[in-house]
């Protein structure tokens, strides 16, 4: 299962939000993370929070933390049934594109080339 994530802002006009917008955002070149933080958890509270992460199919603990400590929650979309269909799609627009290139190397198409084609 392929699993992407959608983090979703709170609105501008959301008076928690303008208290956080403290100057502008910073250039790709500033955003090099600098500063650390640490904090302990129970050994319950970490189990916990490796099986929110076994749920959301990610490894990396720090991207997991830093995510929800700054958007609060992560929505998790699946979308393997889409790719799936995307996939038949493709299969068909493959065998579309032979039949356009086997009436392209004949030139004019009649009922006999129609049939040979349906015959394959």
């Amino acid at each position: 299962m392929c699993t992407y994530f959608h983090i979703f802002y709170p609105p501008a006009s959301c008076p928690a939000f303008e208290k956080l917008i403290v100057g502008k955002c910073p250039k790709p070149s500033e955003k090099k993370r600098k500063r650390q933080l640490k904090f302990y958890v129970t050994e319950w509270e970490r189990a916990l929070i490796e099986e929110k992460m076994k749920l959301l199919g990610t490894k990396n603990i720090g991207v997991y933390l830093q995510k929800m400590a700054i958007d609060g929650y992560i929505i998790q979309v699946d979308y393997s049934p889409i790719k799936e269909q995307a996939a038949e799609i493709q299969k068909i627009d493959v065998n579309v594109n032979q039949i356009a290139k086997h009436i392209n190397a004949i030139g004019n198409i009649d009922e006999q080339g129609i049939k040979e084609i349906k015959g394959r």
